[in-house]
């Protein structure tokens, strides 16, 4: 019964407005936008504690909708708050202190909030409204217009929300963001960042729409030889009556040519989802490989009554995958030596919140190294690298975060599964990283289950777990995973092998030696470690020792080596002062150590390798004392020499490298490479340098894009006046960049350094710095680079700015006079 003529109103407000909305509905512009949420937040550090309600006031209430307190209110006062843009990582910004947590980098991480403010227009109205936000560390709580929507339990997967019932449309409207950010949680044993570290979005689409990660279209070869795309599209009906639609697929090459279509129809519930199946037929593709990585666009539309209704565009790649037992991995059906690294995700000046461009600067070096593989260490990688991967070459082993069969951890590896299985690159899921179940029967049940949920989403690729013991066990996780990670167990390989005949196996991490880049004398009471490949900890082995394992036994499919970068945090064998590992081939920058060209060495045979270590910037006191010379080749022999005088030569050992002991002169040492034939093939010198006289800027790229979101890395060395890098000064850098550009982070590789990786002044360390700059959205004209030093000649550098289209985002909005209650 209606009891007053107030419900008799509310009742008709209700019903009139629900007609108008389904009338707005079918009047909807077909349009699916994703928008940058990346600008225009406000950041408080530090926590903010709810108000604590006493007395008779109404507890009820804050568990009402739209009725959250503190800072999580729509009505709390940020007008003090910090405004920034996204990706944002305040740890990095954090001084080093020694009373924080060690493996995290001595920096303080804590709590912090976020607010964002933002309009929708009218026209959204009956739109499918969705909030993304790809990355937070490390847990978060997100209310919108004062509602708490949702919980993230891991800092490394996405969070999707649908806001479209809490939404609130106009221009006298304003909706609110509030993430309250809980980085006091540690999920790893590394440096894992605080904040908003990934890309946030806004994604308006059609009442009828593909849901996100709702495209499989991952294509497989058939027995006969044939090509097929088994796609699987999942839609989602937020409108007011079941829907029928035409799903269609589209293959596209290289250039934007159609070479493919098909289409099926289907049918969506009232607020229902289902999954379409298409099956595409291709003839002839062009093969994906880690030399050629051609990459296809999948185009897949919705049509209602042949109008366009939604459409998706994702990539996709033609090869096949094989892990064999006896002779390890192969790629379209040619063996392929795994040559990978293990990353974390941090980097030099900017921590986890790494620009989208210093991904393929990463991928670049490792591929310049002759690395063909990387091991996400340990957890699911930001979209954008695997999307470097997939257009560079590089073979990648996706890991899961969190072993853990509950429901929450499992939606975790799926989720992780279902963003991640159109990549070309992905070629195994790894479900951990070194468990202590790992060894028995509760590690077997739990990997079994877990691999059972990822082949619920894919079965075209292996499951595998990172396993650092108790493979030759009775019962352990190995027996319940296609292919078996060993970790740091090289002694086991044959083993195993013997043992279980029919098992792949790959070395899924290995290594762990250590180095200082730019120290050649070890001294462990100063943290510093010798590059010369002989100091590793007690569970590894050299980098030349530990390759030599695994690429003489053919049955082993590969190696990933710990690490291809270091990485802030976990700083062993060394202690406080220390703040960063040594593990990498490469330091925190991406300048080269020794293991560098080890590796490139043993790695790559398109070209000749030969280097040499260590410089020849040796004090007075060490003419004629005997300085350890090592080559690093992949040449027949090699002759080395001495301001013209021959020392000696050897036959280049393609495992160990070579070593002379040779007495101190100034001047040239020159290596000389020959082939089996006796021929000349490369030469590699080091000279001592003259004294330091000006400062030099190397670009990574020679022109910068004017969207706002492009980056790069500059180096900065010192160099004489012959123009030769001085190896060994350690100047105090001042950099000053002017256009449309900003400094968004400094560093040197130096694991012992205090300095600020923000700001305009970093110390070189062993003869290198590095800038890192992002251009100005809409900038125009150049961008100017100076460094300069006392008692040195400045450089200075210029670089064009590419006009770009800005990619789309959400203007930023505010609410008028708000009031902290």
């Amino acid at each position: 019964m209606i009891r007053s003529y107030r419900t008799v109103y509310l009742f008709l407000a209700f019903y009139l407005g629900l007609s108008a909305h389904a009338q707005q509905l079918q009047a909807q512009p077909l349009v699916r936008e994703k928008l940058s949420l990346d600008k225009g937040w406000l950041f408080h550090l530090g926590d903010i504690p709810f108000p604590v309600i006493t007395g008779h006031g109404p507890s009820y209430a804050t568990s009402k909708a739209g009725s959250a307190t503190g800072a999580a209110s729509v009505r709390y006062n940020d007008k003090d708050w910090r405004q920034l843009n996204l990706p944002h990582d305040w740890s990095s910004e954090m001084p080093f202190d020694s009373t924080e947590n060690l493996s995290q980098g001595f920096r303080k991480r804590g709590y912090g909030w976020y607010r964002r403010y933002f309009k929708l227009d009218s026209a959204d109205r009956g739109k499918n409204i969705e909030l993304q936000f790809d990355g937070i560390a490390t847990n978060a709580e997100i209310w919108v217009n004062g509602t708490v929507v949702h919980r993230n339990w891991c800092g490394y997967t996405s969070s999707y929300i649908d806001i479209t019932p809490l939404a609130l449309y106009g221009k006298n409207q304003t909706n609110i963001i509030a993430i309250r950010v809980d980085a006091v949680a540690h999920e790893g044993w590394w440096y894992e960042g605080a904040g908003i570290y990934r890309h946030t979005w806004l994604v308006k689409r059609p009442a009828l729409y593909i849901t996100t990660d709702g495209v499989y279209a991952n294509p497989v070869k058939k027995p006969g030889g044939s090509w097929q795309i088994p796609a699987e599209v999942t839609l989602a009906n937020a409108g007011m009556a079941p829907e029928n639609a035409t799903v269609g697929i589209n293959l596209l090459d290289r250039n934007n040519k159609i070479v493919g279509s098909a289409a099926t129809g289907v049918q969506v519930a009232v607020l229902g989802t289902t999954t379409a199946k298409v099956l595409l037929n291709v003839a002839d593709p062009t093969l994906w490989d880690v030399d050629n990585p051609y990459l296809y666009k999948v185009v897949t539309t919705i049509k209602q009554n042949n109008k366009l209704v939604d459409e998706l565009t994702t990539k996709c790649g033609f090869r096949t995958i094989e892990f064999r037992a006896a002779s390890g991995f192969y790629l379209n059906g040619k063996p392929v030596k795994l040559k990978g690294t293990c990353n974390h995700l941090d980097h030099a000046g900017v921590g986890v919140a790494v620009p989208d461009a210093l991904w393929g600067f990463r991928l670049g070096k490792l591929k310049e190294m002759g690395s063909n593989a990387y091991r996400c260490s340990h957890n699911p990688p930001p979209a954008e690298l695997l999307e470097a991967c997939d257009s560079m070459g590089m073979l990648v082993m996706d890991e899961n975060r969190n072993f853990n069969t509950s429901d929450e951890y499992v939606r975790q590896l799926q989720w992780m599964v279902q963003r991640d299985r159109n990549h070309p690159s992905v070629i195994l899921w790894s479900v951990f990283n070194e468990e202590p179940f790992q060894g028995d029967w509760r590690g077997y049940e739990m990997v079994r289950y877990m691999s059972a949920r990822v082949k619920d989403l894919d079965t075209t690729r292996p499951v595998t777990a990172a396993q650092s013991g108790g493979q030759l066990n009775p019962v352990n996780v190995s027996q319940a995973a296609d292919v078996v990670g060993f970790n740091y167990q090289q002694g086991a390989y044959d083993a195993f092998h013997k043992k279980y005949p029919d098992k792949p196996l790959v070395s899924s991490e290995d290594g762990s030696a250590v180095m200082t880049r730019g120290e050649y004398v070890t001294d462990r009471k100063k943290d510093i470690l010798g590059s010369y490949d002989t100091e590793f900890q007690p569970w590894g082995n050299t980098h030349r020792k530990d390759w030599r394992l695994i690429d003489e036994r053919p049955f082993v499919a590969g190696g990933f080596y710990w690490t291809g970068f270091d990485y802030h945090g976990e700083p062993q064998p060394n202690e406080w002062p220390a703040i960063a590992s040594v593990f990498g081939i490469m330091d925190l920058c991406g300048f080269p150590k020794s293991a560098f060209w080890i590796h490139q060495a043993q790695w790559r045979n398109d070209i000749p390798v030969l280097h040499l270590v260590p410089h020849w910037n040796w004090p007075a006191d060490s003419i004629g004392k005997k300085i350890k010379v090592m080559a690093f080749s992949n040449v027949d022999s090699i002759a080395l020499l001495l301001n013209g005088k021959e020392i000696g030569g050897q036959k280049a050992d393609k495992y160990e490298m070579n070593t002379w002991y040779v007495p101190y002169r100034p001047g040239k040492l020159e290596a000389i490479g020959y082939n089996a034939h006796k021929k000349v093939v490369t030469r590699f010198s080091v000279e001592t340098t003259g004294a330091a006289y000006a400062l030099q800027l190397i670009p990574y790229k020679k022109a910068l894009k004017n969207d706002g979101w492009d980056a790069m890395p500059v180096t900065v060395q010192v160099v004489d006046k012959k123009g030769r890098p001085v190896p060994t000064v350690n100047n105090n850098i001042t950099f000053d960049v002017t256009g449309g550009a900003t400094i968004i982070g400094v560093g040197n590789g130096d694991p012992l350094s205090h300095e600020s990786e923000k700001g305009n002044q970093r110390s070189l360390f062993n003869g290198l710095a590095q800038l890192i700059i992002q251009s100005r959205e809409g900038a125009n004209g150049t961008v100017k680079i100076t460094a300069s030093t006392p008692g040195l000649r400045s450089a200075t550098v210029s670089l064009p700015l590419t006009a770009v289209p800005v990619p789309p985002f959400v203007p930023e909005a505010k609410l008028p006079a708000p009031t902290n209650h």
